[in-house]
């Protein structure tokens, strides 16, 4: 599997409960916090919901 390195860059103020909800899932918590992840369908899908709010690199 892959290995993401991914950023949170914009907040979670002001969205949706199920947003606010994954970021949490995904282990952020506070903005500019980056976390290392392997990448499985389950984690891809989280990021996909909450992208507009993430910076996503492969390591």
């Amino acid at each position: 599997m892959k290995r993401l390195k991914i950023t949170q860059v914009k907040s979670g103020i002001g969205r949706t409960k199920r947003q606010k909800d994954t970021l949490t899932a995904l282990g952020f918590k506070r903005l500019n916090q980056s976390i290392e992840i392997e990448s499985n369908p389950a984690i891809d899908g989280m990021i996909d919901k909450v992208k507009h709010l993430l910076t996503i690199e492969e390591i």
